[in-house]
């Protein structure tokens, strides 16, 4: 048995692996909330803003991972497809963790930030763009590098600036009920302020670094074992980057949000989803580097627009149940919730039959 040579396991044994560097990236995921939230406390930045730069960078580290070294190898859909399906996944991490952490009050409810319908309008309209690059395909290419990597790249940056100066200097505040619910959540975190209190600022940023690390290590590998099981199970690039792959890489974030609920940073879980998302978008840009068959962007099929318009849907559904606030549940969750539920499920299952 060899870890970097999983060609010649078996595929229950790659299984195994999978699922173990899953675990792996689960762990080490689940602590970047909290020293993230310490961060913002001690630092003023801000929940939203340090949610979608830190932990949604953070978090990003496995799919950077996935995407460099699947291109590296040639296998350009499974990159692809693991950041765009990535995406529609992550939104949906949010729709579970509202049954999960918050039973019979939606999550919606308690993230009445305005800094984060910026940040998913902003997602909606670089998943615009990718899905209008896909179909018409790569303009311009130096190097083997493509021009629209180059440009949505451009926009993350003044996306980042834009993020910053709007939570800092908001034009409109909500209305209605308490932003924090009456739960024991808040106690959570004071416990957690407590135990971090002899530690320095700077000794909880090495200790978020330490943490960022093990989900870059344990993505790599997760990355490595998904691309031979492509092949083992002949399920083939496109399908297993948009779903196994991308499950597993969206580990830190189901960890990293269910961690920031538990303990009351309900805009910091919302914002690290959208903000991995805005940054999923960006990793084509080192996929386009480290892919030297071309531009990466050629070597997709236009079938991945698919879920790049799946995103969009979900997003704007999210957004939709930001803006409305209600306080309504549906089996246990909001109704912006199962909505998204719904379509994910079936948006996946219509992709599969695109796919094959």
């Amino acid at each position: 048995m060899t870890l970097f040579d999983l060609s010649q396991n078996s595929i229950w044994l790659n299984f195994l692996l999978f699922s173990l560097f899953a675990v792996g990236v689960w762990y080490a995921g689940s602590k970047l909330s909290l020293y993230v939230d310490l961060i913002a406390d001690r630092t003023g930045i801000g929940q939203a803003f340090a949610g979608a730069l830190l932990l949604g960078g953070a978090t990003s580290l496995p799919e950077l991972a996935t995407t460099i070294s699947a291109s590296a190898s040639g296998a350009a859909e499974l990159a692809g497809n693991n950041l765009l399906g990535g995406v529609a996944m992550q939104i949906a991490v949010l729709a579970g963790m509202d049954v999960i952490c918050l039973r019979n009050r939606p999550l919606t409810f308690f993230s009445p930030k305005s800094a984060l319908i910026l940040q998913g309008i902003f997602l909606i309209l670089m998943l615009s763009l990718v899905s209008m690059i896909l179909v018409s395909g790569e303009l311009i290419t130096w190097a083997g590098i493509g021009l629209w990597p180059v440009m949505l790249s451009v926009m993350y940056g003044f996306g980042l600036w834009s993020f910053h100066r709007y939570e800092g200097d908001p034009r409109w505040e909500p209305a209605g009920e308490l932003e924090q619910p009456p739960e024991s959540s808040r106690d959570l975190k004071d416990v957690h302020q407590a135990e971090y209190q002899s530690v320095s600022t700077r000794g909880i940023i090495l200790w978020f670094s330490l943490a960022a690390c093990g989900v870059l290590f344990c993505g790599y590998l997760v990355a490595r074992t998904g691309e031979v099981l492509a092949e083992q199970t002949g399920l083939g690039q496109s399908l297993i980057g948009a779903t196994l792959v991308a499950l597993a890489t969206s580990l830190p974030e189901v960890s990293t949000t269910w961690s920031a609920i538990r303990f009351g940073a309900y805009s910091m879980a919302v914002a690290n989803i959208l903000g991995t998302n805005v940054l999923e978008v960006v990793l084509f840009l080192p996929a386009d580097i480290a892919y030297r068959d071309g531009s990466i962007i050629e070597a997709m099929d236009p079938s991945a627009s698919f879920l790049a318009a799946l995103g969009i849907v979900l997003t704007s559904i999210y957004l939709w149940g930001i803006l409305e606030r209600r306080d309504r549940t549906i089996l246990g969750m909001g109704y912006d919730s199962a909505l998204i539920l719904l379509f994910y499920l079936g948006g996946m299952g219509l992709y599969y039959t695109l796919s094959i």
